[in-house]
């Protein structure tokens, strides 16, 4: 069984989380340049197994899709052409970032710290997958 990763896409930074090999423990991996994301993944992919992607799915308070979805449907669709071998997933972003700078100022983390966007990127990557993995754990 391979790890799975969650994307948190974005059109200037991507946040990137990961489980442990054995899925049971979502971190926070990294944030990269979106124009870097393809060689990252890449890159990631010779190197760890992973068998599922998981990408924050924007949607507005409605429930509708945001518009922000017109920049990752390209990259969803690309991703399933390229890695086929790969379970790739949608998944309800909604609250992320709040949720993701919540997190980081009840950490202690120090106010410049707080003011790092890829921080908030990789932690709201890591919100989406912990989500993704509690979300299936209550439908087992």
């Amino acid at each position: 069984m391979g790890r799975i990763l969650a994307i948190d896409y974005g059109t200037k930074r991507t946040g990137i989380a990961v489980t442990d090999p054995l899925r049971i423990i979502p971190g926070g991996l990294t944030t990269v340049a979106t124009h870097e994301l393809w060689a990252f993944l890449a890159e990631y992919f010779k190197k760890e197994q992973v068998d599922m992607i998981v990408i924050g799915y924007p949607t507005d308070m409605n429930g509708e899709e945001s518009a922000s979805m017109q920049q990752i449907r390209p990259f969803v669709n690309r991703l399933k052409k390229q890695y086929t071998d790969k379970e790739i997933v949608m998944f309800d972003e909604r609250f992320t970032s709040v949720l993701a700078q919540k997190a980081i100022l009840d950490a202690g983390i120090k106010k410049m710290a707080r003011r790092n966007k890829a921080l908030v990127d990789e932690v709201s990557a890591t919100i989406i997958l912990e989500s993704y993995m509690n979300s299936i754990q209550y439908k087992s």
